[in-house]
């Protein structure tokens, strides 16, 4: 009945879709944060689809985490020992990921469609297609990944070269009409010896070759003309990802044009190949036959024969929008964005910032005021990941106005300490900081110790010079100068790069010490000092 309903119209094919999985974009977020940058080159990649497998859904050419090449390889990461995976036919593809979203809108589609055509059309006419049939589907995705909002901006593209004037249908119906009982049987048969065969199954394109006697084989493409002389029926198969009664899946537009400029073929008998439960299903499988004018210009071989193929969104030519912010978790999609503020910032402005020296870098803050509460954040603003704040005191009414990590509730109740307060709110802040806070005071010059407190403050004195060894930048930031002399001699007995901060009503202070000038030791450190310390005391 199909046959007769399309018999003399023009051969409609049902598009391809697209699956992405949600690790291709987190493997593209990696790839873009940790080598890529802001360079947009065009990259190769790499989908998979299967022949239809059910009556009522198609399948999907899907990109997976595997799709993309990994941050030490310039190819893909799927390894060649997988290949000849029966549910996996790998076809090449290419993706334009771009910096901004409004460089995503700007790219000129026609022409990227066209430059994707012309290499189908190249490997039409220098043979690698029938060598190498999967270069036939080749596609391409343009995307933009903000990764700030874990949203992601894409549109696939199949490329199909027009055939000017189209492909006519004379026939199409179920490869169970078209042939008889035994054939039935041998051509299922042979197509499911061809899918078993490892070094087959992900081959998309074949001959299917029956003779007189009813018993079929299945071929390359490389072995047309051997089947001339031995066929009765010679059938152009393909795997159809299309599961409809009535169309061919979109596979078979470049097979058509390979068909015709290949072997000057204008009447073409061609099998939709199709599965159910992993197994040839000829009932579901359909046999057409096609009708090829000469296309206009295919005989001019510089001529590139127009090309179609950008996917539509429920109906329309507009590109696809996916967030997976609701789907990670909320620390780790913090950390992500300010991670990406420090890279923009290596990359477009100081490429020597080593951010895994900031990220590794252990922090003391002695003092946990107006100077300490900045410093804090702003050493969390550039990538330092461990901190940890030295204070006494507790925090008053008239602090939270000047002291940016406290609040109202912070002062009640006598105030909670500044060291508590200031970790448990730079933890709000950012929850991935490995903040600790220590409250102590720091023993000064001048000021007299009651006998029965000197063992204490020799407590505290051994406990001031072990946060000091371990780690390995401190910031002296109180706000009197007999409370810095005694971590400043440690400091210098330490060889440890210190930085001061002070601030006067009308004047300022700062100045790095501690670690001598030729200091190995201290060298990460002074690395670090050089890159961040001016900034946040400019």
């Amino acid at each position: 009945m199909a046959g007769l309903e399309n018999k003399g119209s023009v051969l409609q094919f049902a598009s391809f879709q697209s699956v992405v999985d949600e690790g291709f974009w987190h493997r593209l977020s990696s790839l873009k944060l940790n080598k890529l940058g802001i360079n947009d080159s065009p990259i190769p990649i790499t989908g998979f689809y299967a022949p239809c497998t059910h009556s009522q859904v198609s399948n999907h050419l899907t990109l997976s985490s595997e799709s993309l090449p990994s941050e030490s390889s310039e190819e893909s990461s799927i390894s060649a020992s997988i290949h000849g995976n029966r549910n996996r036919c790998f076809v090449p593809g290419t993706l334009y990921n771009t910096n901004t979203v409004e460089s995503f809108h700007a790219l000129d589609k026609l022409n990227l469609l066209k430059a994707e055509a012309k290499k189908i059309w190249d490997d039409i006419q220098t043979g690698k297609a029938v060598e190498d049939s999967a270069v036939l589907s080749r596609f391409l995705v343009i995307s933009f990944a903000d990764l700030k909002k874990w949203s992601f901006h894409y549109w696939f593209a199949f490329p199909a070269l027009m055939l000017d004037p189209p492909a006519a249908l004379v026939d199409l119906k179920p490869a169970s009409w078209w042939l008889s009982t035994a054939e039935v049987e041998s051509v299922s048969a042979a197509c499911n010896e061809w899918r078993s065969s490892s070094s087959t199954a992900d081959v998309p394109f074949f001959l299917v070759s029956v003779a007189p006697n009813s018993h079929a084989t299945v071929k390359h493409l490389k072995d047309w003309e051997a089947c001339q002389s031995d066929a009765d029926k010679l059938l152009f198969g393909f795997y159809d990802p299309c599961h409809l009664p009535n169309n061919p899946g979109w596979p078979l537009r470049n097979f058509l044009a390979l068909i015709f400029s290949r072997w000057n073929l204008k009447r073409v008998k061609f099998l939709c190949y199709r599965e159910n439960r992993g197994f040839a299903d000829m009932g579901l499988s359909l046999i057409g036959e096609a009708l090829i004018t000469v296309p206009q210009g295919w005989r001019d071989s510089e001529c590139v024969p127009n090309a179609v193929g950008w996917e539509l969104n429920k109906g329309r030519k507009v590109p696809r929008c996916i967030s997976l912010a609701q789907s990670m978790d909320p620390t780790r999609l913090a950390i992500s964005a300010a991670d990406l503020n420090l890279k923009l910032m290596r990359w477009r402005a100081l490429p020597s910032l080593n951010l895994s020296i900031l990220s590794s870098t252990k922090c003391l803050l002695l003092g946990a005021g107006t100077l300490g509460c900045q410093v804090a954040r702003m050493l969390m603003a550039w990538g330092v990941r461990k901190i940890t704040l030295l204070d006494n005191g507790r925090v008053a009414m008239s602090n939270p106005l000047r002291q940016s990590l406290y609040t109202m509730d912070d002062c009640l109740n006598g105030g909670e300490f500044k060291a508590t307060a200031a970790v448990k709110s730079l933890q709000r802040i950012f929850p991935a900081v490995e903040a600790e806070g220590v409250v102590m005071a720091i023993p000064m010059p001048g000021h007299p110790v009651p006998r029965q407190e000197e063992e204490s403050v020799l407590d505290d004195c051994r406990r001031l010079r072990d946060l000091i060894d371990s780690h390995d930048m401190v910031f002296l930031l109180t706000d009197t100068r007999e409370s810095r002399w005694l971590p400043t001699l440690l400091c210098a007995n330490t060889n440890k790069v210190t930085l001061t901060a002070a601030l006067g009503f009308d004047s300022f202070l700062v100045m790095r010490h501690g670690a001598g000038p030729f200091s190995h030791a201290a060298e990460a450190a002074n690395a670090l000092s050089d890159d961040v310390g001016n900034v946040l005391f400019k």
